[in-house]
């Protein structure tokens, strides 16, 4: 039990810090309940994703800066096909989604390696190759989204043998969440090429001394980081109807969430659950904000600074980590 509080002591913390946020919008807004946390997964749901896409990434060593433009590419895609199609076509439509968002993902990683060009510019790049990709695809947002897709993320799960007085707290949208994360991280944590992706972040040339193929491990880090950043844009798509191609407001935010849950930016060390905890307390922030009745734009500002100092901090750490 100690052992297991120490490991995860960090994530506690912030778990902690949600909670006593909670209250806290409980005070401001004594109304808040259910809804309320099923409003906040739901506004949660693509930066968990984006965040998740980029832990995968860091972890490995690197950075992507270009998350954000291939969760509108899949946005956009998805939205596109489902337009004026069956509510049938959509299963495959999400499948095909998913390979696109390993396919560039792929694309990503083979240029990183092949050109041995620094990850944050190669990705840069890309950021507006994608974002260019997804105009082409649409240059306006449009396109539709099937009903039953769009109902999987709205309401509460109920889940057999609880009582409805519990599963009312249950939004869907979290436990969609919980389970597209879980089917990919848990065994990716527990394989061989997990290990691999923790100790080339950690030293690549320690692993490669051991065996581990380097280059292909980096490749599959960011094809995975594909295939989270292709489920982030596809609750995009399932949230608002339509898709857009213009990226949001995920990239600094998975950065911020990355370094607030405890991912070290030098790679090799964290988790996932930091992470997810980081970006509920990023957003329920914005909702204290909202509910003050603070303004829009100065809401904006505070969002950004806190997401910057963050970052900073945690670059310095990554910094003195290095040199020590």
């Amino acid at each position: 039990m100690t052992q297991t509080v120490r490991r995860h002591g960090w994530a506690i913390g912030l778990f902690a810090l949600l909670v006593l946020l909670l209250i806290i919008t409980k005070l401001i807004q004594p109304g808040y309940g259910a809804s309320g946390i099923g409003s906040l997964a739901r506004a949660a749901l693509p930066f968990a994703f984006a965040t998740a896409a980029q832990v995968i990434v860091v972890i490995a060593g690197g950075i992507d800066l270009s998350i954000a433009s291939m969760m509108a590419v899949t946005s956009v895609t998805a939205a596109a096909m489902m337009d004026g199609a069956s509510e049938e076509f959509a299963v495959v439509v999400v499948l095909f989604v998913l390979l696109l968002g390993i396919a560039m993902g792929m694309i990503n990683g083979i240029l990183v390696v092949l050109t041995r060009v620094p990850d944050i510019v190669v990705t840069l790049a890309m950021l507006f190759v994608w974002e260019g990709v997804a105009l082409l695809i649409l240059r306006a947002p449009g396109g539709a989204a099937a009903e039953w897709l769009k109902g999987i993320i709205v309401g509460t799960a109920g889940i057999p043998g609880l009582p409805a007085e519990i599963t009312a707290w249950i939004p869907k949208a979290l436990l969609v969440l919980v389970v597209c994360l879980g089917i990919v991280w848990l065994p990716l944590r527990r394989s061989r090429l997990g290990l691999s992706i923790y100790a080339v972040g950690s030293d690549a040339l320690a692993a490669f001394r051991s065996g581990v193929a380097v280059n292909r491990t980096k490749v599959v880090a960011y094809a995975v980081a594909g295939l989270f950043a292709a489920m982030g844009g596809l609750v995009l798509t399932m949230s608002t109807g339509i898709g857009a191609p213009i990226p949001g407001p995920y990239l600094l935010a998975s950065v911020a969430a990355v370094v607030l849950g405890g991912v070290a930016l030098g790679g090799g060390r964290g988790g996932l659950l930091g992470p997810i905890i980081a970006v509920f307390i990023l957003r329920l922030v914005r909702t204290d904000l909202t509910l003050l009745s603070v303004d829009p734009n100065i809401t904006t500002v505070i969002e950004g600074t806190i997401m910057v100092v963050v970052v900073i901090l945690g670059g310095l750490v990554a910094l003195r980590g290095r040199s020590a």
